[in-house]
């Protein structure tokens, strides 16, 4: 059985029977909500394969793992940042600088070992596409997130204070063409 829950923070968790086989990366069974989702060093090989694909910032990482795992999981960056750190002082990625971010790129160092872990790679990389495909039918966690940021900016900028009449014009506007957009997709 797997389930899904938020921890009322609006961090969504896993527990379940999405246990990683002996002896084989994976997700850990997750009881009452606690626990990691990732095996010891699973963690780095996901953020290095993704890396591989195409240099990344780590939000974008973030988002990309969510993505994988059918918003099952969403890991938090104070998890991602200390390992694309630890990543870049193992010499595996290197760090440039693109719009005041960080981007992150795999080294020659970095491929080596992916190369070196290439079945636990694939192993984890299947394990987030079936628990993807177990989610099946449920909304696309891009969309769930699309309206998390909407529902979020909302509040943000009510809690700033009052509107004009013309900023409550703009932001009803742009709201009912979001919604006509999304009717007719």
């Amino acid at each position: 059985m797997f389930h899904k829950f938020h921890n009322g923070q609006g961090r969504r968790h896993m527990r379940g029977d999405w246990a990683g086989r002996r002896g084989e990366p994976g997700f850990r069974h997750m009881r009452g909500g606690r626990g990691r989702v990732f095996d010891q060093g699973d963690l780095r090989l996901v953020l290095l394969g993704l890396i591989a694909e195409k240099p990344r910032h780590g939000y974008e990482i973030i988002k990309e793992i969510e993505d994988r795992v059918g918003g099952a999981y969403s890991p938090s960056p104070g998890v991602i940042y200390p390992t694309l750190t630890l990543l870049e002082e193992m010499g595996h990625t290197r760090v440039s600088e693109e719009g005041g971010k960080k981007l992150y790129a795999i080294t020659p160092e970095g491929e080596a070992a992916l190369a070196a872990n290439k079945a636990a790679v694939e192993a984890l990389f299947a394990r987030m596409s079936e628990i993807r495909s177990a989610l099946g039918g449920g909304p696309a966690p891009q969309i769930v997130r699309a309206m998390h940021n909407l529902r979020l900016a909302l509040r943000m900028r009510l809690a700033r204070g009052p509107l004009s009449d013309a900023q409550v014009d703009a932001v009803t506007r742009a709201l009912d063409q979001a919604a006509q957009t999304v009717e007719r997709s």
